[in-house]
């Protein structure tokens, strides 16, 4: 079938990804950060098999380090969202009254703000770093997450197995813990899946407008910026970082597919 045939390659380039970043520095043919001033905009070749950039660093191996950044953004900020959401919507979902109207409105103040706008803000105020852009993906996330974990408890906890729990005299952490949280995590792993192209897509526009991972260090959307006036006479310093990420996010969205696919009951034939 097509969607199989698709999983597999997403499933394909994001192994690809992953091995890309972690073997970095073996994998690298050139220094990321050397600049060679008297080598400046080179075209492809044997040497710098994407060229140069406008400080004659090398492309491909800045775009081979670019991958840990992007994977690295991707991932820990919807871990970070995704640990932080759930958290929220379990409590306020099984705790109820003040407690979840409260936190719900909180999120839907986040919510109001456009995600991008959010981050932006965010990152100014945290710092242009990889650390600042984490967090910032991370609370931009989180009410996404926190509002699923609490509609699966608000379904979840009145179901008999809970009710036998209570009268067996377990504490509601206990059941909260042990058998609410167990039973809504699902829809919690397929968004989490979903969203990691997202958050690299977030972590790039923010290195592009400069409140993300900042030069020298090698990210896709700073690359991009940077070789976005030199488009005419030298495109393949922007071919290079925009064609890994397109791959890695299509690759990143067809295995997000895949597993809401497999871990969705409404769509198993």
């Amino acid at each position: 079938m097509a969607s199989g045939r698709l999983a597999l390659a997403g499933a394909a380039v994001t192994l690809i990804a992953v091995v890309v970043a972690l073997a970095a520095q073996a994998l690298a043919p050139h220094n990321p950060l050397k600049q060679n001033l008297s080598n400046t905009l080179a075209s492809p070749s044997r040497t710098h098999l994407l060229g140069t950039d406008n400080v004659g660093r090398d492309v491909l191996s800045r775009v081979i380090w670019g991958t840990r950044i992007s994977l690295v953004a991707g991932f820990v900020s919807v871990a970070l969202a995704a640990l932080a959401g759930s958290l929220i919507g379990l409590f306020a979902g099984y705790r109820g009254g003040r407690v979840d109207g409260l936190a719900m409105r909180l999120m839907d103040a986040l919510l109001s703000f456009p995600p991008l706008v959010l981050a932006l803000a965010l990152g100014a105020v945290l710092g242009a770093d990889l650390s600042g852009v984490l967090i910032a993906l991370g609370v931009v996330y989180t009410p996404t997450f926190a509002r699923l974990m609490r509609g699966q408890v608000l379904t979840i906890r009145g179901r008999e197995y809970i009710e036998a729990a209570r009268a067996l005299g377990a504490s509601g952490g206990a059941i909260a813990w042990r058998h609410v949280l167990p039973n809504a995590a699902t829809p919690i792993v397929v968004q989490a899946s979903l969203s990691v192209a997202f958050a690299i897509l977030a972590e790039a526009s923010l290195s592009f407008l400069g409140l993300g991972v900042q030069p020298p260090e090698a990210s896709w959307g700073s690359m991009i910026n940077a070789g976005r006036g030199y488009l005419r006479q030298a495109p393949w310093v922007v071919f290079g970082p925009g064609a890994a990420l397109f791959v890695t996010v299509l690759g990143l969205n067809f295995l997000g597919d895949a597993v809401r696919d497999a871990l969705d009951p409404k769509l198993r034939v």
